[in-house]
């Protein structure tokens, strides 16, 4: 199949794609601190690197883009029709990966979390945050008054 973009425009799209501090992850970073919690960030020493521990809690929370992580169900974790021998195997070592570490997170005694950026669209952003807390542990404060 014929891609969409030209030869050089597609290295430039996929250059501009950030690793750290994305919308979905600012977005669950702010409902954290605005609801107490007080978090570090891309912890290296952990497997995996989290994108925010909570160490009082003993929860790691990794914000996962649908498309990197091959989320299943999601219409943006689909492979790409184009040069599939490539991201087919791509996507499937993600996926590995991310099992391992979760698995070595749980044996050192964290609670993983795992938030898609599809959960974080607006229309449905505030079940999915309101699950994190409940994940976590933690309800929400009670309204004053």
């Amino acid at each position: 199949m014929k891609s969409k973009y030209e030869k050089g425009t597609r290295s430039y799209t996929m250059s501009r794609i950030r690793s750290k501090d994305t919308k979905p992850e600012m977005i669950v970073r702010r409902f954290l601190y605005h609801n107490g919690f007080r978090y570090r960030l891309h912890v290296k020493g952990l497997p995996g690197k989290p994108d925010i521990v909570l160490h009082k809690y003993k929860t790691v929370i990794f914000v996962h883009g649908c498309f990197w992580h091959g989320h299943e169900g999601c219409k943006s974790g689909h492979i790409p029709h184009t040069n599939v021998a490539y991201w087919e195997p791509k996507i499937r070592k993600n996926k590995a990966r991310d099992q391992n570490n979760f698995a070595q997170l749980a044996e050192m005694g964290y609670r993983v979390i795992v938030i898609y950026e599809c959960e974080l669209a607006p229309c449905i952003v505030n079940g999915a945050l309101g699950k994190l807390m409940l994940d976590i542990g933690r309800q929400f404060p009670k309204p004053k008054g």
